[in-house]
Protein backbone atom coordinates (compact mmCIF):
# COMPACT_ATOMS: atom_id res chain seq x y z
CA UNK A 1 0.00 0.00 0.00
CA UNK A 2 1.57 3.45 -0.82
CA UNK A 3 2.46 5.69 2.05
CA UNK A 4 0.64 9.10 1.81
CA UNK A 5 2.24 11.93 3.48
CA UNK A 6 0.27 14.12 5.32
CA UNK A 7 0.01 17.69 3.17
CA UNK A 8 1.48 19.37 6.77
CA UNK A 9 4.64 17.73 6.35
CA UNK A 10 7.78 19.52 7.63
CA UNK A 11 10.02 21.36 4.45
CA UNK A 12 13.94 22.22 5.32
CA UNK A 13 15.31 24.22 2.56
CA UNK A 14 19.15 23.79 2.38
CA UNK A 15 20.84 26.72 0.18
CA UNK A 16 24.86 26.33 -0.83
CA UNK A 17 26.18 29.80 -0.47
CA UNK A 18 29.54 30.49 -2.42
CA UNK A 19 29.63 33.97 -4.18
CA UNK A 20 26.02 34.95 -3.90
CA UNK A 21 26.07 37.99 -1.72
CA UNK A 22 24.12 40.08 -4.15
CA UNK A 23 20.95 37.44 -3.95
CA UNK A 24 21.22 35.15 -1.25
CA UNK A 25 18.96 37.70 1.08
CA UNK A 26 16.42 37.72 -1.71
CA UNK A 27 16.82 33.97 -2.12
CA UNK A 28 15.73 33.40 1.89
CA UNK A 29 13.55 36.21 1.83
CA UNK A 30 11.29 34.54 -1.01
CA UNK A 31 10.71 31.24 1.06
CA UNK A 32 7.31 31.01 1.74
CA UNK A 33 5.92 29.95 5.28
CA UNK A 34 5.74 26.52 4.37
CA UNK A 35 8.89 25.62 5.31
CA UNK A 36 9.65 25.07 8.81
CA UNK A 37 13.71 25.32 8.09
CA UNK A 38 16.03 27.30 6.45
CA UNK A 39 19.78 25.91 6.05
CA UNK A 40 22.07 27.80 4.26
CA UNK A 41 25.91 26.69 3.89
CA UNK A 42 28.64 28.98 3.33
CA UNK A 43 31.02 27.11 1.49
CA UNK A 44 33.93 28.92 2.28
CA UNK A 45 32.49 32.12 0.57
CA UNK A 46 35.15 35.07 -0.51
CA UNK A 47 32.11 37.39 -0.30
CA UNK A 48 30.92 36.08 3.10
CA UNK A 49 27.35 34.95 2.21
CA UNK A 50 26.62 33.21 5.53
CA UNK A 51 27.48 36.17 8.02
CA UNK A 52 25.58 38.57 5.50
CA UNK A 53 22.65 36.24 6.03
CA UNK A 54 23.05 36.62 9.53
CA UNK A 55 23.77 40.22 9.55
CA UNK A 56 20.42 41.44 7.21
CA UNK A 57 17.71 38.53 7.44
CA UNK A 58 16.22 37.61 11.28
CA UNK A 59 13.92 35.03 9.85
CA UNK A 60 13.80 32.52 13.00
CA UNK A 61 13.60 29.30 10.44
CA UNK A 62 17.57 29.93 9.61
CA UNK A 63 20.69 28.49 10.69
CA UNK A 64 24.03 28.97 8.86
CA UNK A 65 26.79 26.42 8.61
CA UNK A 66 29.94 28.06 7.60
CA UNK A 67 33.08 25.96 6.08
CA UNK A 68 36.26 26.92 6.44
CA UNK A 69 37.18 26.40 2.63
CA UNK A 70 35.63 26.16 -0.12
CA UNK A 71 34.71 22.14 -0.66
CA UNK A 72 32.63 22.54 -3.40
CA UNK A 73 28.78 22.88 -4.22
CA UNK A 74 28.56 18.84 -3.27
CA UNK A 75 30.16 19.23 0.06
CA UNK A 76 27.80 22.18 1.00
CA UNK A 77 24.79 20.35 0.11
CA UNK A 78 25.87 17.19 1.76
CA UNK A 79 26.38 19.12 5.00
CA UNK A 80 22.86 21.05 4.48
CA UNK A 81 21.41 17.65 4.56
CA UNK A 82 23.31 16.20 7.01
CA UNK A 83 22.02 18.88 9.24
CA UNK A 84 18.16 18.49 7.92
CA UNK A 85 18.70 14.65 8.80
CA UNK A 86 19.24 15.80 12.53
CA UNK A 87 16.10 18.10 12.34
CA UNK A 88 13.63 14.81 11.67
CA UNK A 89 11.54 17.01 9.11
CA UNK A 90 9.92 15.39 6.19
CA UNK A 91 11.16 16.56 3.07
CA UNK A 92 14.42 18.28 2.14
CA UNK A 93 14.00 20.71 -0.44
CA UNK A 94 17.65 22.03 -2.19
CA UNK A 95 17.62 25.87 -3.59
CA UNK A 96 20.50 27.52 -5.44
CA UNK A 97 21.36 30.88 -3.78
CA UNK A 98 22.05 32.33 -7.35
CA UNK A 99 18.30 33.38 -7.96
CA UNK A 100 17.60 31.49 -10.63
CA UNK A 101 15.00 29.27 -8.73
CA UNK A 102 11.37 29.88 -8.18
CA UNK A 103 11.08 29.31 -4.78
CA UNK A 104 7.35 29.97 -4.78
CA UNK A 105 7.22 26.54 -7.02
CA UNK A 106 8.39 24.50 -3.61
CA UNK A 107 4.58 23.41 -3.04
CA UNK A 108 4.40 22.10 -6.27
CA UNK A 109 7.82 20.76 -6.71
CA UNK A 110 7.10 18.51 -3.14
CA UNK A 111 3.66 17.42 -3.84
CA UNK A 112 4.21 14.40 -4.96
CA UNK A 113 6.36 13.41 -2.60
CA UNK A 114 3.30 14.64 -0.21
CA UNK A 115 1.09 12.33 -1.74
CA UNK A 116 3.80 9.25 -1.82
CA UNK A 117 4.33 8.80 -5.80
CA UNK A 118 7.55 9.86 -5.40
CA UNK A 119 10.80 9.94 -3.27
CA UNK A 120 12.77 12.78 -5.27
CA UNK A 121 11.71 15.52 -7.15
CA UNK A 122 13.00 17.97 -9.24
CA UNK A 123 12.87 21.01 -11.71
CA UNK A 124 12.85 20.52 -15.62
CA UNK A 125 13.34 23.80 -17.37
CA UNK A 126 12.97 22.22 -21.00
CA UNK A 127 9.06 21.39 -20.32
CA UNK A 128 8.33 24.76 -21.53
CA UNK A 129 8.95 25.92 -24.94
CA UNK A 130 9.00 29.03 -24.82
CA UNK A 131 10.94 29.21 -21.40
CA UNK A 132 13.92 27.59 -23.59
CA UNK A 133 14.55 30.93 -25.93
CA UNK A 134 15.22 32.79 -22.77
CA UNK A 135 18.21 29.86 -21.83
CA UNK A 136 21.75 30.88 -22.93
CA UNK A 137 21.98 28.86 -25.87
CA UNK A 138 25.47 27.37 -25.11
CA UNK A 139 23.58 25.94 -21.89
CA UNK A 140 20.78 24.46 -23.84
CA UNK A 141 23.84 22.75 -26.35
CA UNK A 142 25.49 21.42 -22.97
CA UNK A 143 22.14 20.14 -21.00
CA UNK A 144 21.30 18.24 -24.13
CA UNK A 145 25.16 16.80 -24.18
CA UNK A 146 24.90 15.77 -20.44
CA UNK A 147 21.48 14.74 -19.96
CA UNK A 148 22.39 12.29 -22.32
CA UNK A 149 25.39 11.08 -20.64
CA UNK A 150 23.20 11.29 -17.00
CA UNK A 151 20.32 8.97 -18.61
CA UNK A 152 22.90 6.18 -19.23
CA UNK A 153 24.99 6.59 -16.39
CA UNK A 154 21.92 6.72 -13.96
CA UNK A 155 19.68 4.39 -16.10
CA UNK A 156 16.79 7.61 -15.66
CA UNK A 157 16.16 7.49 -19.36
CA UNK A 158 12.90 9.84 -18.65
CA UNK A 159 14.71 11.85 -16.45
CA UNK A 160 15.87 15.07 -18.13
CA UNK A 161 17.89 18.16 -17.26
CA UNK A 162 20.09 15.97 -14.69
CA UNK A 163 22.37 19.50 -13.33
CA UNK A 164 18.57 21.46 -12.17
CA UNK A 165 19.42 21.99 -8.55
CA UNK A 166 15.68 23.04 -7.50
CA UNK A 167 15.32 19.45 -6.04
CA UNK A 168 13.83 17.83 -3.30
CA UNK A 169 13.74 14.70 -1.43
CA UNK A 170 12.22 12.45 1.30
CA UNK A 171 13.66 12.33 4.51
CA UNK A 172 13.34 8.37 4.85
CA UNK A 173 15.37 8.07 1.41
CA UNK A 174 17.76 11.01 2.15
CA UNK A 175 18.75 8.22 4.88
CA UNK A 176 19.65 5.76 2.92
CA UNK A 177 21.85 7.91 0.82
CA UNK A 178 25.74 7.14 1.50
CA UNK A 179 26.57 10.85 1.67
CA UNK A 180 29.76 9.90 1.28
CA UNK A 181 30.06 8.81 -1.53
CA UNK A 182 28.35 11.49 -2.99
CA UNK A 183 30.59 14.40 -5.46
CA UNK A 184 32.01 17.31 -3.54
CA UNK A 185 31.58 19.04 -6.54
CA UNK A 186 29.12 20.28 -9.34
CA UNK A 187 28.83 16.86 -10.59
CA UNK A 188 26.37 16.03 -7.25
CA UNK A 189 23.47 16.37 -9.17
CA UNK A 190 23.99 13.62 -11.83
CA UNK A 191 25.94 11.77 -8.87
CA UNK A 192 22.57 11.76 -6.81
CA UNK A 193 20.67 10.38 -9.82
CA UNK A 194 23.14 7.53 -9.56
CA UNK A 195 22.88 6.63 -6.43
CA UNK A 196 19.24 6.90 -6.41
CA UNK A 197 19.12 4.55 -9.04
CA UNK A 198 20.47 1.99 -6.91
CA UNK A 199 18.26 3.13 -4.29
CA UNK A 200 15.23 2.18 -6.42
CA UNK A 201 13.89 6.22 -6.51
CA UNK A 202 10.94 7.12 -7.66
CA UNK A 203 11.80 10.40 -9.70
CA UNK A 204 9.14 12.88 -10.72
CA UNK A 205 10.44 15.78 -13.22
CA UNK A 206 8.44 19.12 -12.11
CA UNK A 207 8.24 21.64 -14.89
CA UNK A 208 9.85 25.27 -13.76
CA UNK A 209 11.04 28.48 -15.36
CA UNK A 210 14.48 29.46 -15.06
CA UNK A 211 15.29 32.84 -14.12
CA UNK A 212 18.66 34.79 -16.13
CA UNK A 213 20.24 37.53 -14.83
CA UNK A 214 22.81 39.04 -15.55
CA UNK A 215 25.23 36.28 -12.58
CA UNK A 216 27.98 34.97 -14.10
CA UNK A 217 28.17 30.64 -13.18
CA UNK A 218 31.05 29.28 -11.60
CA UNK A 219 30.69 26.43 -13.60
CA UNK A 220 33.48 26.12 -16.15
CA UNK A 221 32.12 24.71 -19.43
CA UNK A 222 35.64 23.58 -20.36
CA UNK A 223 36.18 22.07 -17.21
CA UNK A 224 33.03 20.09 -17.20
CA UNK A 225 33.22 18.93 -20.96
CA UNK A 226 36.17 16.55 -19.51
CA UNK A 227 35.26 16.10 -16.37
CA UNK A 228 32.06 14.71 -16.76
CA UNK A 229 32.12 12.39 -19.06
CA UNK A 230 34.91 10.59 -17.29
CA UNK A 231 32.67 10.75 -14.43
CA UNK A 232 29.69 9.68 -16.21
CA UNK A 233 31.36 6.71 -17.90
CA UNK A 234 32.08 5.46 -14.81
CA UNK A 235 29.06 5.56 -13.53
CA UNK A 236 27.52 3.67 -16.04
CA UNK A 237 29.77 0.82 -15.99
CA UNK A 238 29.18 0.84 -12.19
CA UNK A 239 25.49 0.49 -12.65
CA UNK A 240 25.83 -2.20 -15.33
CA UNK A 241 27.94 -4.23 -12.96
CA UNK A 242 25.53 -3.80 -10.31
CA UNK A 243 22.04 -4.03 -11.90
CA UNK A 244 22.89 -6.67 -14.40
CA UNK A 245 25.67 -9.12 -12.74
CA UNK A 246 25.41 -8.57 -8.62
CA UNK A 247 21.66 -7.55 -7.98
CA UNK A 248 20.46 -9.55 -11.05
CA UNK A 249 21.11 -11.58 -14.05
CA UNK A 250 18.78 -12.31 -16.70
CA UNK A 251 18.71 -12.72 -20.82
CA UNK A 252 20.25 -8.47 -20.86
CA UNK A 253 23.38 -9.60 -18.90
CA UNK A 254 24.14 -12.11 -21.34
CA UNK A 255 23.28 -10.06 -24.35
CA UNK A 256 25.64 -7.28 -23.11
CA UNK A 257 28.47 -9.16 -22.83
CA UNK A 258 28.32 -11.38 -26.17
CA UNK A 259 26.78 -8.52 -28.45
CA UNK A 260 30.09 -6.60 -27.30
CA UNK A 261 32.76 -9.43 -28.10
CA UNK A 262 31.31 -9.98 -31.45
CA UNK A 263 30.75 -6.56 -31.97
CA UNK A 264 34.51 -6.00 -31.74
CA UNK A 265 35.48 -9.05 -33.08
CA UNK A 266 34.22 -8.44 -36.51
CA UNK A 267 35.47 -4.81 -36.38
CA UNK A 268 39.02 -5.74 -35.90
CA UNK A 269 39.18 -8.94 -37.49
CA UNK A 270 37.64 -7.02 -39.87
CA UNK A 271 40.19 -4.44 -40.07
CA UNK A 272 43.37 -6.26 -39.88
CA UNK A 273 42.09 -8.58 -43.26
CA UNK A 274 41.67 -5.55 -45.30
CA UNK A 275 45.25 -4.36 -43.95
CA UNK A 276 46.23 -7.71 -44.87
CA UNK A 277 44.57 -7.64 -48.20
CA UNK A 278 46.14 -4.05 -49.08
CA UNK A 279 49.20 -4.82 -48.09
CA UNK A 280 50.02 -8.06 -49.67
CA UNK A 281 47.71 -6.60 -52.58
CA UNK A 282 45.45 -10.09 -52.09
CA UNK A 283 41.09 -10.48 -52.15
CA UNK A 284 40.00 -10.95 -48.78
CA UNK A 285 38.28 -14.59 -48.82
CA UNK A 286 34.30 -14.71 -49.67
CA UNK A 287 33.89 -16.98 -46.07
CA UNK A 288 36.13 -14.15 -43.64
CA UNK A 289 33.33 -11.21 -45.23
CA UNK A 290 30.38 -12.97 -44.01
CA UNK A 291 31.99 -13.95 -40.77
CA UNK A 292 32.94 -10.33 -40.12
CA UNK A 293 29.76 -9.15 -41.59
CA UNK A 294 27.58 -11.62 -39.30
CA UNK A 295 29.67 -10.87 -36.45
CA UNK A 296 28.98 -7.08 -36.66
CA UNK A 297 25.14 -7.50 -37.58
CA UNK A 298 24.44 -10.14 -34.78
CA UNK A 299 26.56 -8.55 -32.38
CA UNK A 300 25.19 -4.78 -32.98
CA UNK A 301 21.94 -6.51 -32.52
CA UNK A 302 22.55 -7.75 -29.30
CA UNK A 303 23.79 -4.70 -28.51
CA UNK A 304 20.28 -2.74 -29.43
CA UNK A 305 18.39 -5.17 -27.86
CA UNK A 306 20.02 -5.02 -23.89
CA UNK A 307 19.72 -1.16 -24.35
CA UNK A 308 16.37 -1.56 -25.62
CA UNK A 309 15.47 -3.40 -22.22
CA UNK A 310 17.79 -1.26 -20.31
CA UNK A 311 15.71 1.98 -21.22
CA UNK A 312 12.20 0.08 -20.94
CA UNK A 313 12.87 -0.62 -17.97
CA UNK A 314 11.13 0.58 -14.86
CA UNK A 315 12.69 3.67 -13.72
Amino acid sequence: MTKIRSIESSICVVIPAYKVSNTIIDVVKSIGPEVKKIIVVDDGCPEKSGQLILDKCKDKRLSVIFHRSNFGVGCAVKSGYKAAIKLGVDIVVKVDGDGQMDTGQIPRLILPIQRGTADYTKGNRFFNLESIYTMPKIRILGNMFLSFLSKLSSGYWKVFDPNNGFTAISIDKLRLLPLSKLDDGYFFESDMLFRLKLLDTRITDISMVAIYRDEVSNLKIGRVMFEFPFKHFRNFHKRLIYTYYLRDFNLASLELPIGFILFWFGIFYGFFHWLKGQLLNIATPQGTLILVTMCILVGLQLLLSFFSYDTTSKD
